[in-house]
């Protein structure tokens, strides 16, 4: 999820370390918080592999900063993670959240479709987070008001993304 967030971010602009920081916190931050000791080893990585660059710019206070920007070879590694995301991409709402705030700089509608049909698939799928041997239990199988609301909540989430994957999907294949 740190690399997708650094890619996307950094596709939508150059940015200093700290601002980074600070959108990939306001993505991320309320699964893992974003320490400096994991962000900067990432990017240091990143850069070595040609991903990004980093480069020295007078700030608007006396302290220089780092601005990094994305390569062309980081561009196209977005693109790639994009494509083809890792199923923990699709099935992970976390990860998912965080492809989706990218998936806008997959420029190709039936990449973008595919995409959302492999979200949509992964969805209708029956499922459930508690099962009565191989029946997925739903929210009116429980009286325990917190296990009740759980499915609930869930149910009423799972509803909305599908209607909103449908209509976009009907959009990107129009």
């Amino acid at each position: 999820m740190l690399e997708l967030s650094i890619l996307g971010f950094l596709c939508d602009e150059s940015l200093h370390g700290y601002e980074l920081r600070k959108r990939v916190a306001a993505l991320t931050g309320h699964v893992k918080p974003i320490a400096d000791g994991t962000l900067y080893p990432a990017i240091k990585k990143m850069e070595a592999s040609g991903l990004l660059t980093r480069e020295l710019q007078s700030g608007p206070a006396a302290a220089p900063r780092h601005m990094l920007t994305l390569t062309a070879k980081g561009r196209e590694h977005l693109k790639n993670r994009l494509s083809n995301p890792d199923d923990a991409f699709i099935t992970d709402e976390n990860r998912w959240f965080v492809l989706l705030a990218f998936l806008r700089h997959l420029k190709n509608a039936d990449a973008q479709a595919a995409v959302l049909n492999r979200r949509l698939a992964f969805l209708t799928q029956p499922a459930s987070f508690f099962y009565d041997r191989d029946r997925p239990l739903r929210a009116a199988d429980f009286d325990d008001p917190f296990r009740k609301g759980l499915m609930t909540i869930a149910t009423a989430t799972s509803r909305t993304e599908l209607k909103w994957l449908r209509e976009t999907l009907a959009e990107l294949t129009a």
